[in-house]
């Protein structure tokens, strides 16, 4: 059996930087992925969703240059640019290559395999290429980083078709002429959008009674309106019941009685992790948990800890890579933080983007006596006036009257995403709401719109 000083199960965002920053220090570690390092957010996620939504913006954008700046010739969308890119710049046509070889010139080792605790000090990793199983034992620490994969829900038939999950999608070659999308979370939203944008015919298909369900309900009716009016077939409170395929084309019977069709099917219904393949069961986690149950210091019990997706403190690229610099800092005994998720910030970036932080309202008043809530609509603010087109959205504070702070909001707009660091800094610091009136904001910009806001919540 070969120590290491640190073995990492789960080379994504989480483990990868958290594996670097411990080799780079000079600690053996062992790094374990049966995938690509880097994970989900590099080659299917984050960064090539973002890229899709980059290169159909313009699009939308072009569409309002007669209203606002002249005349323009014929915009022919071209989905072979987008695919290029993202296979090129982005993905290195999905290899991690650059990736395993950066670790490994730290001094990692790498072993392309399926890893599996069998103590809190050893690990039993199947290799991809079907060598024999080896087994590991670390000296300081083991910590499980192993992320989450796509749900897809057991709706009969849908096994017969061929769906796209993420992953088919953003390695598209093409947009389809129509498309059918399952879930109106956050991917689902995205990738709805994007594809609208290079002219296919989308219907979205949400089973609670909204877009966006953990969102504020506002934020949630101005995306839902903003994508009807794209020409966005959107339906809520309803669920597909069966899935079949005839001539090319994709059939999804609701609920409802409805039944939608389209080229191809995208099912974003969600992320589902697996503490029991991790093997987290020989260390006392039980077999049937949907997380790894973790304290303030990422750790599920002495020497193993836990990071990222699997541990259900969000499904966010930030929050692993947040949980990898604690334990990185646990593991070399460097003075640390614990883990805070009171400000954990999230991001959809549709157009408009939305924003938000801490709690919404329904949550805050089910947990304060004494909530306040003001709001500003970003139309209604200089900047949104100057924009004219494409200026949908809002920001909403949420507050605790009673310590006089903010406890959650949310920023939706042009630039939801960029204004969420004034929320976050605010939850986070607990800054007086007091002293936030008294700061100058700059004009005009989306921004001076809290200023608003906080008139608006103070007044009541």
């Amino acid at each position: 059996m070969q120590d290491f000083d640190v073995i990492v199960i789960g080379m994504g965002p989480g483990g990868e930087y958290l594996a670097e920053a411990l080799a780079g220090k000079g600690l053996s570690v062992l790094g374990l992925d049966h995938w690509l390092v880097g994970g989900e957010c590099p080659y299917y996620g984050c960064v090539p969703s973002k890229m899709m939504l980059r290169a159909a913006g313009p699009l939308a954008e072009a569409a309002l240059i007669p209203d606002l700046s002249g005349r323009v010739s014929e915009i022919t969308p071209d989905w072979s640019i987008l695919a290029s890119r993202i296979r090129d710049e982005a993905t290195d046509d999905w290899n991690d290559r650059a990736a395993v070889d950066r670790f490994e010139k730290l001094g990692g080792t790498f072993i392309r395999g399926t890893g599996r605790l069998t103590s809190d000090t050893s690990v039993s990793v199947s290799p991809n290429d079907g060598s024999a199983e080896q087994e590991f034992r670390a000296r300081r620490a083991i910590v499980v980083a192993t992320g989450s994969s796509a749900v897809v829900p057991p709706i009969p038939g849908l096994a017969d078709v061929d769906y796209w999950t993420n992953r088919g999608a953003v390695q598209a070659t093409e947009a389809p002429q129509s498309m059918v999308v399952l879930g109106g979370g956050a991917i689902g939203c995205e990738m709805s959008q994007a594809f609208a944008r290079f002219g296919t015919e989308v219907t979205l298909v949400e089973g609670t009674d909204r877009l966006l369900p953990p969102e504020e309900p506002e934020a949630s009716a101005i995306l839902e309106s903003v994508f009807t009016d794209a020409g966005i077939n959107v339906i809520t409170g309803t669920r597909a019941q069966r899935v079949s395929q005839s001539d090319g084309v994709i059939h999804v019977e609701l609920s409802d009685g409805r039944t939608v069709s389209g080229q191809r099917l995208l099912v974003a219904t969600g992320r589902r992790t697996d503490p029991a393949a991790a093997g987290l069961a020989s260390v006392g986690v039980p077999e049937d948990a949907r997380v790894a149950p973790i304290n303030e210091r990422c750790e599920v019990v002495p020497g193993v800890y836990a990071i990222g997706d699997i541990t259900g403190k969000g499904a966010f690229t930030h929050i692993a890579m947040y949980q990898g610099g604690i334990v990185t800092k646990e593991i070399l005994g460097e003075e640390t933080y614990t883990a805070d998720y009171t400000a954990e910030p999230h991001v959809t970036f549709t157009d408009p983007e939305v924003g938000s932080v801490g709690l919404t309202e329904a949550a805050a008043r089910a947990q304060y006596s004494n909530v306040a809530v003001g709001t500003a609509a970003i139309p209604d603010t200089s900047r949104g006036w100057i924009q004219k087109y494409d200026n949908a959205g809002l920001l909403k504070l949420v507050a605790d009257m009673d310590r006089g702070v903010l406890v959650g909001g949310t920023a939706m707009g042009p630039a939801g995403g960029e204004m969420l660091s004034y929320l976050v800094l605010a939850v986070h610091a607990q800054v007086p709401i007091a002293t936030l009136q008294s700061m100058i904001y700059a004009y005009p910009t989306f921004h001076r719109g809290y200023e608003t806001a906080l008139q608006d919540l103070v007044d009541g």
